[in-house]
């Protein structure tokens, strides 16, 4: 799904849609696989259930686990579509997902919930439609 891009990026491709929800959401099975094998560090016992932090466009989004999300679908609010290149979705886009340590130093200037083996409790109010 994702592939190496950069030293702070991975690079994908997802359809983009309309949420009514108030966050961004993937489908929580697929989530999970990437929180495991792109965030998560291999020791103890960790979160799979974090936020990944993808950029769709110029904005950085945290992105949530959603049972009801199709594969490989990128599910974001409509007030996020109306800020990115998204015409006429769904859309196929290219989605650059951060890496482990740049999602959390993301996550950490906005207030944001961190990503595993960050060692912190999460943090709150992050407007997940608010972008960096």
């Amino acid at each position: 799904m994702f592939e190496e891009f950069s030293s702070g990026y991975y690079f994908g491709r997802l359809y983009v849609e309309p949420f009514d929800g108030d966050r961004a959401v993937m489908q929580r099975d697929q989530h999970e696989r990437v929180n495991e094998q792109l965030y998560a560090s291999g020791e103890g016992v960790e979160r799979l259930d974090a936020p990944l932090v993808m950029k769709l466009d110029e904005r950085h989004i945290p992105v949530h686990g959603e049972p009801d999300v199709p594969r490989d679908t990128l599910a974001v609010p409509a007030t996020v579509l109306e800020d990115v290149r998204v015409r006429n979705p769904p859309a196929l886009k290219e989605v650059l997902l951060a890496k482990a340590d740049r999602a959390r130093q993301l996550l950490r200037l906005t207030g944001g919930e961190p990503t595993p083996d960050d060692g912190a409790d999460g943090g709150h109010g992050w407007d997940p439609t608010a972008g960096y």
